[in-house]
């Protein structure tokens, strides 16, 4: 039985590989950085959970004993300036140690490398990692893609949502460069294929779509999909990569740390210069899917709540462990509260129901304009906003991101603690819990903290107190009133 050790399975392609490897019979292990966002997975209870940090060679050594296959799927894009670096750090860790442990094969899921181009920053550090672990010793694949085109990826989100928001569009010229895009299905049965090629197999291979198009006719087939009228694209020369870039993050739910990048790979040619993957993994019989179809299905998962997973529930790779607001670190009253506590004329079932579906396309049952407006100005400063909304409008698991925030914790449909993502000088969190009384009747306690950072965090909090009551206390209100109506139309 081989046994795999998938790295990133709390990602986007990892969270959607560890299942289809359980199906094909393998023994996998994932190494995680917090062990609860694997248990929110369906597939937890198949696997081993090694519980470690990526840039810790121990951590590392320990999940990598007795691994046959390693799957290597951590990135940093998005983590700072010095993204590309800290990817080399970590893929020359974990190929020496793979080396030292003994691994019969290493597998990458990495960029196009067209030649007789200037890489985009992203493109080379993807290359550079290919490279580190091809030298390791190590039989390794290399499986270099162009766009991913699935439910949930980053790079279809963006094309989603700057197609169904802007019918009118103003773009920049690399709206014309080629791209050969991949359905997520191919590059998971790629990658699981890839586990048994022969061992004197150490080279990197192109792998992508049936399809050629360029951006601007990507987005005009998918409208086409979609059912959206023909889109008017007018490019222009003058937009930079950098103005593109916050452009995309005001327009897509992809933050402007993430869409940067990105959106310089788009000057790059992404089109496959060979096909010499089939020899190892042939192609099905009904051939690979195309752009349409690989839309289609994507679109399908969205309508039917089936996103299994999404790209900003991956963690960053090397980015540092953040606090609990439970640590006993936040002595010398340096953790601000502000509680409330209601009874609720409802199930707490039902009022469960409610809370777990905040956010997103259901809002937050309070005053409106002030979450949009703040979500505007969070966008305005590189933060992710509202438009993330949510991966799934009825279920919340460890890790999802919804809207600004993202789901900490979340204990036997009765409590949700959310952690801010949103631009402000400190830590914050928001939570809320179902309880009950001891006559029986149902309470809904609401928490907002936070940890200032610097006398600008202490200013924050004072400043944006005056407004818990207004945001907050109608919040809890509302949440109440729909739990209470909810449960009338149960129990009608």
């Amino acid at each position: 039985m081989t046994l795999s050790l998938v790295t990133g399975a709390t990602g986007y392609v990892g969270g959607r590989l560890v299942p289809q490897l359980l199906d094909a019979g393998h023994d996998v292990r994932v190494l995680v950085r917090d062990e609860t966002k694997a248990r929110a997975h369906a597939w937890s209870e198949r696997v081993d959970v090694a519980q470690g940090d990526a840039t810790e060679p121990e951590d590392v050594r320990r999940a990598l004993d007795g691994v046959d296959v390693l799957y290597y799927l951590l990135h940093s894009i998005g983590s700072g300036d010095d993204f590309a670096e800290t990817e080399r750090r970590i893929a020359q860790s974990f190929a020496d140690e793979a080396a030292a442990a003994g691994v019969s094969r290493i597998v990458y899921l990495g960029g196009m490398d067209p030649e007789d181009e200037q890489l985009s920053e992203h493109l080379a550090s993807r290359k550079k990692v290919g490279e580190v672990l091809l030298a390791s010793g190590v039989p390794t694949t290399v499986l270099q893609a162009g766009i991913v085109i699935g439910s949930g990826s980053a790079s279809f989100e963006m094309l989603r949502y700057l197609t169904e928001r802007l019918p009118v569009m103003v773009t920049p010229k690399w709206v014309h460069t080629r791209i050969q895009p991949i359905a997520i299905r191919d590059v998971l049965r790629y990658l699981v294929g890839s586990a048994d090629m022969p061992a004197d197999v150490n080279r990197a291979f192109d792998i992508g779509g049936p399809d050629i198009l360029t951006y601007f006719e990507m987005m005009q087939r998918y409208a086409a999909v979609a059912g959206l009228p023909k889109r008017r694209v007018l490019p222009v020369p003058i937009l930079s990569p950098g103005l593109s870039s916050h452009w995309v993050g005001i327009i897509t739910p992809v933050p402007a740390s993430i869409a940067r990048p990105l959106v310089e790979s788009l000057k790059n040619t992404v089109v496959a210069s060979e096909k010499d993957i089939e020899q190892y993994v042939p192609d099905p019989p009904e051939g690979l899917i195309g752009f349409d179809r690989a839309v289609e299905l994507a679109l399908t998962k969205i309508q039917n709540l089936d996103v299994p997973t999404r790209w900003s529930s991956a963690a960053t790779a090397g980015a540092p462990s953040e606090p609990l607001p439970s640590d006993p670190d936040w002595a010398g009253g340096s953790l601000y509260k502000d509680e409330r506590t209601r009874e609720v004329d409802a199930s707490p079932q039902s009022l469960w129901t409610i809370i777990e579906g905040i956010g997103g396309r259901n809002g937050w049952y309070s005053w409106a304009l002030a979450w949009w407006v703040r979500g505007i100005l969070d966008r305005l400063v590189g933060g992710p906003g509202l438009r993330r909304g949510r991966r799934n409008d009825k279920d919340l698991v460890v890790g999802d991101a919804l809207d600004f925030w993202r789901v900490e914790a979340t204990d036997d449909h009765s409590f949700l603690r959310l952690r801010a993502e949103m631009r402000v000088p400190g830590l914050a969190w928001l939570e809320l819990q179902v309880g009950s009384t001891e006559g029986g009747s149902t309470t809904f306690h609401h928490r907002a903290l936070f940890h200032p950072r610097g006398l600008l965090g202490h200013a924050y909090w004072w400043a944006i107190l005056p407004f818990h009551g207004i945001i907050f206390g109608s919040m809890q209100r509302n949440i109440a009133k729909a739990a209470e109506q909810l449960d009338a139309a149960r129990t009608a």
